[in-house]
């Protein structure tokens, strides 16, 4: 008696980001749809009848019709693979909710929607799925409590599916929303723990894992755009777990500080040499340091408007790049008159800490640039 699963979770279908433009945003919606479509590919590939979808389907529970059905259909031609699809805090089921509506206009034969909190027999009749939907977005009860007083004939797999959290995201604290016992796996006699809500995949047990999200979200989210394999070769073997590579966008992180035209030419060499396809890349920008305003300009032409293009997202954050200008930058603003007087006033009020100082580096920087303009002729 053997059993191969995949399981995945926090598709979050028709999430909204909100800090990127729509085109990007409809590319990354698009892309956890192309996930679905993955892992069918992968359990093909691997020998997999059954995936096991471990809650947050769906991102919200106000969707259209077409985000609705959208994920059906690209599970629906992999009609000899079995999706078995859980509620969790994001898509919880309640009376006449979103789950009522998706089972009102028909799923395909291969899709199957988890609403009870009670033991199914898989096809292969050798293994037991039970699943804990949630049926609010937070309950203090560990919803997988009823899996250890569910004992079938003995012999049998035993695969627990749950959405929740088994540490509070760093508390002990059991007064945590939606708790689960990491020793559930040994009280329910479980052969594996196939859990949602951590975007990032991860161990806590040799039963019991967070798969994370196929499509990373977040930049500061580790491990994620992956799934796991899992093959259990008995009720009382550990599983063999591997997990999978299944995201098509990176998510980088990345800070560095800058004083020179020579440390501008370094970054962007270091931006062009990141692994990876940087139009598959999502890079969080950080820049620290000061610079001249000739500088600031060559790094605004070279990182903001340049090397920026290669990228799916290059999101800058600037606040600690302070301004620094020479006399020779003052002198192009003006050599004399109020204008001078008003850009040295500003370089003073630059050297400030907090907020005074970050607007008026932004405005002698805005000066410095006009001036340039009027010059050159723009």
């Amino acid at each position: 008696m053997a059993i191969r699963i995949i399981h995945t979770s926090d598709w979050q279908i028709g999430k909204v980001f909100r800090f990127l433009d729509p085109t990007i945003m409809g590319l990354l919606q698009e892309a956890r749809l192309g996930a679905i479509t993955r892992l069918g590919e992968l359990a093909k590939e691997n020998g997999v009848r059954h995936i096991l979808v471990a809650g947050d389907v769906y991102d919200m529970e106000a969707l259209t019709a077409r985000s609705i059905n959208q994920p059906l259909e690209r599970m629906r031609p992999f009609k000899d693979i079995h999706w078995h699809l859980l509620p969790g805090n994001h898509d919880p089921h309640r009376p006449n909710g979103l789950w009522d509506r998706i089972l009102s206009g028909g799923i395909p034969d291969n899709v199957h929607v988890h609403l009870i909190p009670k033991p199914v027999a898989l096809a292969d009749g050798g293994t037991v799925l039970l699943p804990a939907p949630l049926v609010h977005r937070h309950t203090l009860g560990d919803p997988t409590a009823y899996m250890d007083d569910n004992f079938p004939s003995s012999g049998r797999i035993r695969i627990g599916l749950s959405h929740g959290t088994v540490t509070g995201f760093g508390s002990e604290d059991r007064s945590v929303p939606n708790f689960i016992s990491p020793d559930r796996p040994k009280t329910a006699a479980l052969s594996y723990l196939a859990l949602g809500d951590w975007h990032g995949q991860r161990k806590i047990n040799a039963r019991c894992w967070y798969s994370g999200t196929p499509e990373q979200d977040a930049f500061d989210v580790e491990n994620a755009g992956k799934a796991l394999l899992v093959a259990i070769e008995g009720p009382d073997m550990d599983p063999t777990v591997t997990p999978i590579e299944t995201g098509y966008y990176t998510w980088t992180s990345l800070t560095r500080i800058v004083h020179s035209r020579d440390e501008i030419d370094s970054l962007e060499r270091t931006l062009r040499g990141l692994p990876g396809d940087p139009s598959r890349t999502l890079l969080s920008l950080n820049i620290e340091g000061g610079l001249s305003l000739q500088d600031r300009v060559y790094f605004e032409k070279t990182i903001v408007e340049g090397v920026s293009a290669a990228f799916c997202v290059l999101r800058l954050e600037s606040k600690h790049l302070y301004a620094t200008p020479t006399p020779e930058d003052l002198d192009q603003i003006d050599r004399g008159g109020f204008v001078r007087v008003a850009a040295e006033k500003l370089r003073r009020l630059s050297e400030e800490s907090g907020e005074t100082g970050i607007l008026a580096s932004e405005a002698l920087q805005r000066l410095y640039l006009e001036h340039m303009k009027l010059h050159g002729g723009q």
